[in-house]
């Protein structure tokens, strides 16, 4: 059954890599919107305006305009979240019950320079 779910995540993995995804942005800084949860910093991600509306309405500003950039999945695990600087995952698709998924900063997911899991190991910190 593990085995089973690690085939699927990679699959999803693979998919997430290569499709275009709407990013929000902070209207200041033109940085990903992000937020920190469990010791991670997640970039927010959404696959369509419908979810990212739906993720506007949870946080209660379903009211203001929402400025976003289309981003491959792959660009956010391979440079967005190496540029955060902290342990860093991208949330796909948050507020959208059910639907959500996290790619955690793990490898096999992120570089591993950046992975918490290959830093764990290796004591590196860099």
């Amino acid at each position: 059954m593990v085995e089973r779910a690690r085939r699927e995540f990679a699959v999803l993995l693979g998919v997430f890599r290569r499709t275009a995804v709407l990013v929000p942005v902070d209207d200041e800084s033109g940085s990903p919107l992000t937020g920190d949860y469990g010791g991670v910093r997640w970039i927010y991600a959404f696959s369509n305006e419908r979810t990212l509306a739906r993720f506007a309405l949870a946080r209660g500003e379903g009211d203001r305009e929402w400025s976003y950039q289309g981003w491959l999945g792959a660009r956010l695990l391979d440079a967005a979240v190496p540029a955060a600087g902290v342990p860093c995952g991208v949330a796909l698709d948050v507020g959208d019950e059910g639907e959500g998924t996290l790619f955690p900063p793990v490898r096999g997911v992120v570089p591993e320079r950046v992975a918490v899991d290959a830093v764990a190991e290796t004591g590196d910190g860099n």
